[in-house]
């Protein structure tokens, strides 16, 4: 019989007999079919978000693609209409493999060096200039390209501090005060096509006010045929967690810009979490299982066979996270810490989870691991990275091998 699923899990997921079902996949056959660790993910839910967002948006839409860096992950989206921001020359590839042409390619980056701009103008991507060095470097390049400058507009949003972007201490764009120059600068290079400005003031956000008074910072640095406004938009990773919808986001973005900034203009947001997170989930084994009684209450350790090699989210940010049994969804369960395997005492992947009498052997599922987790991947204490499995329909496709230990050691000279 079949139930609904937690909304943590991607909506192209079911629960059948307390069996997890990811895009038609029972859970534990997929863990047995590939092994553990495994990201899987729901192919029906990476078109279904990016239709939602072209729905919502009048403009263009820009993929993040450090959120989930993968060839597989990239062509869904060239094939849905999405355009592609990248961060460094690798970013920049993988984009290119992927099918995007160069006018579909922003190109971000607050060190990039004289290669990765020169790779950058050779496919007529556009270049969002975070500096004057990088100012001096397209001077010296000389080539014509189409930028945007990124601008800082003072703004503190409320979400983790390694994940704040638009603040005056932040490392990336022109100070406000500094802007104009830039501004006046480009506008005089005769190699640049200044196309308008470029905000970003952080990730996971809840609250959109922050967003608004950094339109207005930016409204008073004139007038412009283009603004890339960012991304940002929260996920939910906990149940009691509740982020803007997509349209409300979306809707709120646009109407704010054609108030502050003027109606007609070229509008582009850089959705990368909101895009992958929700359908991606992990899969572990559980190894082993270690109750501990403490002066104020017992403690159950369920280890498992990853840990923050394969997500390091929990122990960069703090990410919270839930878990289930695959073969068990919904069963009451007691508290327990789920642990990962490797040599650190903060490998924690989910610091409060009810689990029904969890035992080694079994399948454990974390979800909404779309975004950020596969980009993160390390090879930490000589662990293989996970591969990446599409799931639609029914079917199971791998996308990403897993990473074997003669890979580990296949650069050593």
């Amino acid at each position: 019989m079949a139930t609904a699923v937690s909304t943590l899990y991607p909506d192209a997921s079911e629960i059948r007999d307390g069996r997890l079902l990811v895009g038609g996949c029972d859970a534990a056959e997929l863990a047995r079919e590939f092994g553990t660790p495994l990201y899987v993910v729901a192919e029906d839910d990476l078109r279904a978000r990016a239709r939602e967002f072209r729905a919502a948006m009048r403009g263009e839409v820009v993929f993040a693609s450090k959120a989930f860096p993968c060839t597989a992950v990239l062509r869904v989206f060239e094939q849905e209409g999405l355009s592609v921001d990248v961060a460094s020359a690798g970013e920049l590839a993988l984009a290119r493999r992927a099918g995007f042409g160069g006018e579909r390619i922003v190109v971000h980056g607050n060190a990039k060096s004289e290669a990765e701009l020169r790779a950058a103008v050779a496919v007529g991507a556009r270049i969002v200039v975070d500096n004057f060095d990088e100012l001096d470097r397209l001077d010296a390049i000389g080539e014509p390209a189409t930028v945007m400058l990124r601008v800082t507009p003072g703004v503190e949003a409320e979400t983790h501090e390694k994940i704040l972007t638009g603040h005056a201490g932040s490392k990336f764009g022109f100070l406000l005060a500094d802007a104009p120059r830039a501004i006046e600068r480009t506008r005089a290079a005769a190699w640049a096509r200044l196309r308008g400005l470029h905000i970003h003031i952080g990730s996971q956000l809840f609250d959109l006010a922050p967003w608004r008074a950094a339109v207005a910072a930016i409204a008073e640095l004139g007038d412009f045929e283009a603004y890339d406004l960012g991304g940002g938009l929260a996920v939910a990773y906990t149940a009691a967690q509740r982020p803007p919808s997509v349209a409300e986001y979306v809707g709120a973005m646009v109407a704010t810009a054609d108030e502050l900034l003027g109606s007609g203009k070229a509008l582009s947001i850089e959705p990368g979490r909101s895009l992958v997170a929700a359908a991606g989930v992990t899969l572990y084994t559980v190894e082993s299982v270690k109750d501990i009684e403490l002066a104020d209450g017992p403690l159950r350790f369920v280890a498992v066979d990853g840990g923050m090699s394969d997500n390091l989210r929990p122990m960069l940010y703090d990410a919270p996270y839930a878990a289930d049994l695959v073969d068990r969804v919904g069963a009451v369960g007691t508290p327990c810490t789920i642990v990962g395997k490797h040599c650190e005492s903060g490998d924690v992947l989910v610091r409060s989870a009810a689990l029904a009498e969890p035992a080694a052997g079994d399948v454990l599922a974390t979800p909404v691991t779309g975004a950020y987790v596969y980009a993160m991947a390390n090879n930490y204490n000589g662990v293989p990275r996970p591969p990446v499995v599409f799931c639609s329909g029914g079917r199971a496709r791998l996308v990403v091998r897993r990473e074997t230990f003669e890979d580990l050691h296949g650069r050593d000279v």
